[in-house]
């Protein structure tokens, strides 16, 4: 037979007939070629966005002098400590809050305040006291603040899937570490200011960065948690591994005691003012003596957390079992969450713009400002009026707690800012706790529960204006000075 004409193996064919053995195993390889090529390029853009959106991200944190004074690299220790805390935060919210009905959740977020928040009241007045003896640690404080929180948080993913009584000591360790660290945070901060920025500039640009990393954190915890609920907190641990090398990469003016005292102060009221003078033997400085501004300024924060604490727990009880305006209530939920946080951010970007002049009229105006929006969403109750009282109560807290460090930095002596910071930090913490509870406890009806925080508001904001107007709206407040 004439293999030739009937097209034997090896002969090529017609058009279209297969081809030999070795021509069909040859055709895959342009192929495998181009996808090669394909992915190479994939991975090179990707790696330059990478590289370009951390060279431009370096680029804002040392701009204006930031990155010279050693600012840039607590603004990025920062972002990794708020990176790291809201990926606790995400898996024990999940646990404690959206994994139950509303009522046992109500009963367990009572119980988690009461355990976390009792043993904290005690151990938050020794802080300040305790890092005040450490002015050549700080750095190892804060790194120290950032490996208890790596370590327990890898302690609790082994038991955050049950959410029983383990979970909640381990909180509150999670917790005073946080607080240890904001507290050397808020010290630090004048010791690297640079000449071009003022302090409260420099701390709404901590902040601001802190905020940008709580978001981003936001997405990677909730991806992390769709893979089990231990692995935000597995996340964090790594997080908090990081931030602990990056605390001792801080400049060593951190560490540095020039210009401070060993000694407390005991305050004497001079006529119209409050100064603060060295006396032998010490005696321990109280918040009622740093001075009628950083007084006034704690009343009113005291206020504006409160507010937070209580339109979070109240909120977020009421709009689970009765959602707003027809809405789902994870998407009413998700707008108040968002409007929150647009309003931190807000507040931090405004702190940059204002000036060190007239911290004490700003703490005032944003209490103001959060009342009438309070009163408003009291007498409007909607969707509109919900979503911007959180806005608004974000904003409010926010800058005014700017201004509140800028006044504990500009009036209070570095003998006893550590202390000052620690308290304050512990009102703060309590204040936003005590209205929570009262945001657990309420009744779930919006009109009465924004009525009943507009009243409190209100309160406070008349006590914080009689104290205005006694202290005087002075442009230039008497500082205190030590003898």
């Amino acid at each position: 037979m004439d293999l030739t004409k009937h097209g034997g193996p090896g002969t090529p064919g017609p058009a279209g007939a297969p081809q030999a053995d070795g021509a069909a195993e040859e055709a895959p390889e342009p192929r495998r070629r181009f996808l090669v090529r394909a992915v190479s390029a994939v991975g090179a853009r990707t790696g330059k966005l990478v590289h370009g959106t951390g060279r431009r991200i370096r680029r804002a944190t040392a701009a204006e002098g930031a990155g010279e004074s050693g600012l840039a690299k607590l603004i990025e220790l920062h972002a990794i400590n708020s990176f790291g805390d809201m990926l606790i935060t995400i898996a024990l919210a999940s646990t404690i809050f959206f994994s139950v009905p509303t009522g046992e959740a109500r009963g367990r977020v009572a119980l988690y305040l009461l355990i976390t928040m009792a043993p904290f009241a005690l151990l938050a007045p020794v802080i300040g006291p305790l890092l005040d003896r450490l002015p050549h640690g700080r750095r190892a404080a804060m790194a120290m603040a950032m490996l208890a929180r790596a370590v327990l948080a890898w302690t609790m993913a082994g038991v955050i899937s049950g959410g029983g009584l383990a979970l909640y000591p381990e909180a509150l360790g999670v917790l005073v570490a946080s607080k240890a660290y904001g507290v050397v945070r808020s010290v630090v901060v004048p010791r690297l200011l640079p000449s071009r920025l003022s302090l409260v500039k420099a701390n709404s640009r901590v902040t601001l960065a802190g905020l940008l990393a709580t978001g981003v954190a936001a997405a990677v915890g909730g991806l992390l948690h769709l893979i089990g609920p231990g692995w935000p907190l597995r996340g964090a641990f790594l997080v908090f591994v990081i931030g602990t090398l990056m605390a001792f990469h801080l400049p060593h003016t951190v560490d540095s005691a020039k210009g401070e005292q060993r000694a407390v102060l005991h305050a004497e009221v001079h006529g119209g003012g409050s100064h603060l003078i060295h006396r032998d033997p010490p005696v321990k400085a109280s918040l009622r003596t740093v001075g009628p501004s950083v007084v006034l300024a704690l009343r009113a924060m005291s206020a504006m957390k409160w507010l937070v604490g209580f339109l979070v727990m109240f909120l977020a009880f009421l709009l689970r079992e009765e959602p707003i305006g027809g809405l789902q209530p994870t998407v009413a939920l998700g707008l108040v969450a968002l409007a929150a946080g647009t309003g931190n951010a807000l507040g931090s970007v405004f702190g940059s713009w204002l000036r060190t002049r007239g911290p004490e009229a700003t703490v005032t105006a944003m209490l103001l400002l959060a009342t009438c929006v309070t009163a408003a969403a009291a007498l409007w109750y909607g969707v509109v009026t919900v979503i911007l009282v959180a806005g608004v109560a974000g904003m409010a807290a926010s800058l005014g707690k700017l201004a509140l460090d800028a006044l504990i930095q500009r009036d209070v002596p570095e003998a006893v800012r550590t202390s000052a910071f620690a308290r304050s930090e512990t009102l703060m913490q309590l204040s936003w706790v005590a209205g929570g509870a009262v945001g657990i406890l309420l009744p779930l009806n919006g009109t009465l529960g924004l009525s009943v925080a507009a009243a409190v508001v209100g309160a406070a904001l008349l006590w914080t204006l009689r104290s205005l107007f006694r202290v005087g709206w002075r442009r230039h407040p008497t500082a205190p000075r030590v003898a």
